[in-house]
């Protein structure tokens, strides 16, 4: 078996090192990864500025800051002159042309003391550095609307996207002013290499008196009858949709998405496009997306002769394509035209008419880092200057390819054993370190519980145990498609207490920070968090905190003293840490008269000890001391409480509330097995009595978690992680809702394991959620959705159990294409129509804006107890 994998890592390790040397056109929806002004990757030499208000606000420190930090370091220009915003810039230089789909802008707030932000803003780019263009979106706008306090952060998308290497940032103000920015840009790298094309301009269609314009009418060039030295549509990542009277994006006039031609207008029957590039590339293919309504008078080009171009003059031998005519299907589609690995830096290619109109919507290029020297190049009379006379120059230059070739294949083959080489290392590493560490911790857990010395540790965000923290999950870098997100300044005037700084638990960083912990700027309540932790290389250890620096918050943080703690099960463990289940001596004498808790107060209390290892890093010590500040202020009957801490010395523990009855997956499942064990052995006469458990009690159970969800969102909480098996039962039904389950091996098969390193609760989550890394209150209204589906099946099955992890994943792009053919979990036999079709199919909305809030859906729920 160890062998097979290692046979499919070398054979993806292959296909990786083939596909990095083939250029495919972007996406726009998944290209959305900052590109370092927030993470450093752009150095400071690379931003400059027009000018600056002082030294300590110079361009480079106009970056974005996402920790939510003292917010002092801003690019503050000179004092504001023009109120049009085209004297003063901040520039970022990317090295390189990148697809820029999104930026975020951020004021100076300097903890308190500043208040300067662009409350609107107009950028520029540029390609080359020389040729500048203004922005402006689809509709012709090109002032950004910004800022409205010096602390948030703002993602504004780009629509239409924008290609260049330098971008320019240009506060825009209506009066003399003092602003600042700090930015961020968002895309990723454009591997097309496209510099400009240069095309005739779009005709106009009347079609049954409808007006159809296909006009490039985002071209960043120069315009006249041909349009020369810029992008736009055919390179902007949209794919026209089959019905070219429609268009994907809203408002738009008919024909938008398409530029296109008329072959009347047009009297040598083709039209001709010259296709720029950054440098000699080695061309593969060319993918083009046409129209083929011919029903309308619309077909694909019937031929493509395409020149090539190193120098100044073109090749006289074109490469020459004709498709396959399609009679029948009136989709549109992409084209492949095959360019034979011809090497060049300019295409020119004729595409011909086969009826009255051709639409093309998207043109790209797959293409390799050409092996070219010019000195090399056959000239038209004599031999190159650096071969010998009698030599065959053809020859020469094939030879050398073919050494390079063999050079290529020799590394990928000696990379490929280097890799086997570790993976067998690190799988038989890894599984002594395994055996050895828990044979330790089994043998001394309870030993250590008694003498206060227990290596406890925390059950972090990343809580598999073989997940690899030091990498960054794909979700981290996504951001979402629009500005809905949960700011952080939200928080703070939730909680004022959260604006204090750390420096009384001896932190470096504010209490604020944990605003951005979530890839939506939303804090998470789960400490199943589903993206993986970024960890700092360091693990060197902070002093435990002394009990005095929690002085005046709360009285749930008291010391709680260790050998009181009796080890009774090991509830699940993750990378950091282990949550166990213990029983507490005398916990009641630290209870708030508010927390009513089920026993007497001679008898030990059940508890959850969620603990920390003391190795852990500082990243995870100081996540470990802001969820302990969280937890003890959240105040709800159906929230599971922080009831005492143990952090006066090493190991780090908090103790929270732990029902009787265990969590309400396992809990259903028992009801559901001895119900159909008391029906076998009752008479068929007997039968027809109440059910032992009523879809009155069901109903109940889900407006606890409604109730609980209610008050984590009116504090702008987003679990993250809501789920049957994150809910606790107590007496008469009584639910809590908690944050542990994913650390339980029971539940190891509810959770999907991306790239061996994240793993997600796929099955729970919204199509946002695992498409876009996207995480608000909507998404765990969803998850409520499938939560109410599991209390209504008795948890019989897991959701979407006819589907595979990876069928679940592309039922979610099916949401994401919204043409009808995703797949719904199914009406539970005993849940109502009115319930599932107003409730829990609103649960599942696409539109995330429509889905219902946690008030109404409580609301909802009480209305239909019987």
């Amino acid at each position: 078996m160890e062998v097979m994998k290692v046979q499919q890592m070398s054979h993806h390790v292959v296909f990786i090192l083939l596909a990095a040397t083939v250029r495919s056109q972007v996406n726009p929806e998944m290209c959305r990864y900052p590109l370092g002004m927030t993470g450093g990757q752009i150095q400071d030499e690379d931003i400059s500025a027009s000018s600056q208000w002082s030294e300590s606000t110079a361009a480079r420190f106009g970056r974005l800051d996402l920790d939510n930090g003292d917010g002092d370091g801003a690019w503050c220009p000179d004092i504001m002159s023009e109120p049009d915003g085209l004297k003063e810039y901040l520039q970022v230089d990317l090295r390189s042309l990148y697809f820029i789909t999104l930026v975020g802008t951020q004021g100076r707030h300097a903890d308190g003391m500043g208040n300067e932000f662009a409350q609107r803003y107009r950028i520029k780019y540029s390609r080359d550095g020389s040729s500048w263009v203004e922005w402006q979106d689809r509709k012709g706008r090109q002032v950004i609307e910004g800022n409205r306090n010096a602390y948030d952060v703002v993602l504004k998308d780009l629509e239409p996207p924008i290609i260049a290497r330098f971008v320019r940032f240009m506060p825009v103000t209506d009066h003399s002013m003092i602003v600042c920015m700090r930015v961020e840009l968002y895309g990723c790298e454009w591997l097309d290499g496209l510099m400009s094309y240069s095309i005739p301009d779009g005709h106009q269609m009347i079609y049954r008196g409808l007006d159809v314009y296909f006009n490039d009418s985002v071209y960043d060039g120069a315009s006249a009858e041909r349009l020369t030295k810029g992008l736009g549509q055919l390179t902007d990542g949209t794919w026209g949709l089959d019905d070219f009277l429609h268009s994907h994006i809203y408002g738009m006039w008919p024909g938008y998405d398409y530029v296109g031609w008329n072959n009347k207008s047009l009297p040598k029957g083709y039209v001709e496009m010259i296709f720029e590039f950054d440098h000699v590339r080695n061309f593969t293919s060319m993918k083009v997306h046409c129209n083929n309504m011919f029903s309308r008078g619309v077909r694909m080009f019937r031929q493509a002769t395409c020149y090539f171009r190193s120098g100044s003059d073109w090749e006289a031998d074109p490469v020459t394509f004709r498709p396959n005519v399609d009679r029948t299907s009136q989709n549109a589609r992409f084209v492949t035209v095959s360019l034979g690995d011809r090497t060049a830096s300019a295409i020119k290619c004729r595409f011909h008419f086969s009826d009255l109109w051709m639409l093309f919507s998207e043109v790209a290029f797959q293409s390799g880092s050409a092996v070219y020297n010019t000195s090399l190049t056959p000239r038209k009379h004599g031999h190159p200057t650096n071969t010998l006379p009698g030599e065959d120059p053809t020859h020469k230059v094939d030879d050398s390819n073919t050494r390079i070739l063999i050079g290529c294949l020799v590394a990928i083959i000696a990379i490929l054993l280097v890799i086997i080489v570790i993976i067998l290392w690190r799988q038989v590493w890894q599984k002594m370190l395994e055996k050895a560490s828990r044979r330790l911790l089994d043998n001394e857990l309870t030993a250590r519980l008694a003498v206060q010395t227990q290596a406890f540790s925390s059950l972090h965000s990343s809580l598999s145990s073989e997940s690899d923290s030091t990498t960054n999950s794909t979700y981290e870098r996504i951001f979402p498609l629009c500005s809905d997100y949960q700011e952080p300044s939200r928080l703070i005037r939730k909680l004022p207490e959260f604006a204090q700084s750390t420096e009384h638990l001896g932190l470096s960083t504010s209490c604020r920070a944990l605003a951005s912990s979530g890839a939506d700027g939303a804090p998470h309540y789960a400490e199943a968090d589903i993206i993986s932790l970024q960890e700092s290389s360091d693990s060197y250890s902070i002093t435990a905190v002394n009990m005095n620096l929690f002085a005046g918050t709360d009285s749930s943080m008291r010391e709680f003293p260790r050998h009181k703690l009796t080890f009774k099960e090991k509830l699940g463990e993750g990378q950091f840490g282990e949550v166990h289940l213990c029983e507490a001596e005398g916990m009641q004498d630290f209870l708030d008269e508010d927390l009513s808790i089920e026993g007497n107060n001679e008898s030990p209390l059940l508890v959850a000890v969620k603990t920390l290892r003391e190795d852990a890093n500082k990243n995870a010590r100081n996540d470990f001391l802001k969820e302990i500040r969280i937890m003890s202020r959240l105040r709800d009957p159906n929230i599971v409480r922080l009831l005492a801490v143990c952090v006066d010395t090493d190991p780090l523990c908090m103790i929270t509330e732990y029902m009787e009855n265990g969590d309400l997956n396992q809990f259903l499942c028992m009801l559901r097995l001895k119900e159909a064990a008391d029906e076998d052995k009752t008479e068929p006469e007997e039968k027809e009595g109440e059910s032992m458990v009523s879809y009155s009690k069901l109903i109940g159970m889900a407006v606890q978690i409604a109730s609980g969800m209610k008050y984590l969102s009116s504090l702008n909480f987003v679990h993250r992680d809501l789920a049957t098996r994150n809910c606790l039962v107590g007496k008469n039904y009584t639910i809590k809702i908690a944050d542990f389950g994913m650390s339980r091996n029971l539940y190891r098969g509810d959770y999907y394991r991306i790239q061996g390193r994240a793993v997600l609760p796929i099955r729970w989550m919204s199509w946002e959620s695992i498409l876009l890394g996207k995480f608000t209150m909507a998404s765990d209204v969803w998850a409520f959705g499938v939560t109410l589906w599991e209390i209504l099946t008795l948890c019989k099955k897991q959701p979407y159990s006819q589907l595979s992890d990876e069928q679940v994943i592309e039922n979610t792009g099916e949401f994401f294409r919204d043409q009808g053919k995703q797949v719904y979990l199914p009406k539970p036999p005993r849940c109502p129509d009115g319930v599932y079709n107003d409730l829990m199919l609103s649960c599942w909305r696409r539109n995330a804006k429509q889905r219902p809030s946690f008030q109404e859906i409580h609301t909802q729920l009480m209305e239909s107890l019987p």
